[in-house]
């Protein structure tokens, strides 16, 4: 299909594209583009005018503060997978990014485009909730942060710019596993785990609505053992209406996978933290 019309604006700073995002009612970010493009040709999307951050050199790379990584919003995704301190201390984030797209669009998707995107499920946000990160948003009233679980159930606010994922460093006690549809590469189910002090952190998208932290399932689960069994017998406790059938599966069978998954997740993870 061919693109609506919009008008188009280079933004030369952060400043300034959220000027033009508080003067211009239907204005969009454009960064890496692998989401809203498509959706502007197919009319799923709407836009009167892009603002192109893509040369906003503030907006990228991967810096360590202390326990906690900073993610720049356009670092792509094919940066975020081989980046040595986010596979040392985010393994969780840096496997969610190569298992999402083909390498084409793991090169031009942003690390912002995929936690922003909440029209279909996508790999980023899981491990990012599992992982107990935080967006950093820049709007007309400065910088604030919001927890991942919170920005996958509402997305961005208007007006506001997605900067940054700030993320807890916790070694390699975490994993992430997913079924993806063989089509479009979005998840049929993926899992998130993250192995803390105070238990297993879980989170799953695909299955479910939206991402979401399951802290029925990490209750069940304190304390140990992470056997499989034990692991699809607190999922099996979960409410059926949880999981949201769709193109063929039940409910049930999502249920079960979103068990499996985690249950390999938390294997991985425990293994690697013992290792």
């Amino acid at each position: 299909m061919i693109l609506t019309d919009f008008d188009y604006a280079r933004a030369a700073s952060l400043e300034e594209a959220l000027t033009l995002l508080a003067g211009n009612d239907g204005a969009r970010v454009l960064a890496g583009g692998q989401s809203l493009l498509p959706g502007l040709r197919t009319g799923a999307e709407k836009a009167r005018l892009l603002i192109d951050v893509r040369h906003l050199a503030q907006l990228r790379g991967v810096g360590q503060d202390g326990g906690e990584l900073r993610i720049g919003a356009l670092t792509t995704l094919a940066e975020l997978a081989a980046d040595p301190l986010v596979r040392a201390g985010a393994p969780e984030l840096a496997a969610a990014a190569r298992a999402n797209g083909d390498p084409q669009v793991r090169n031009l998707g942003t690390v912002g485009g995929n936690l922003a995107a909440t029209e279909r499920p996508t790999d980023l946000p899981v491990a990012a909730i599992a992982a107990g990160a935080r967006a950093e948003l820049a709007g007309p009233g400065g910088t604030r942060t919001a927890p991942a679980e919170e920005l996958a159930a509402s997305g961005v606010p208007a007006g506001e710019v997605l900067t940054a994922l700030l993320v807890p460093a916790a070694g390699a006690a975490a994993a992430f596993e997913k079924t993806a549809d063989r089509a479009t590469r979005y998840p049929v189910c993926a899992a998130a785990v993250r192995i803390t002090p105070d238990g297993p952190r879980i989170a799953v998208t695909g299955a479910t609505p939206r991402a979401l932290r399951l802290r029925g399932v990490e209750d069940r689960l304190r304390g140990g053992p992470y056997t499989t069994t034990a692991v699809l017998a607190a999922f099996r406790a979960e409410p059926r209406e949880l999981f949201v059938p769709g193109r063929g599966t039940s409910a049930e069978y999502l249920g079960h996978l979103a068990g499996v998954l985690t249950a390999r997740a938390l294997a991985r993870a425990a293994a690697h933290s013992s290792a």
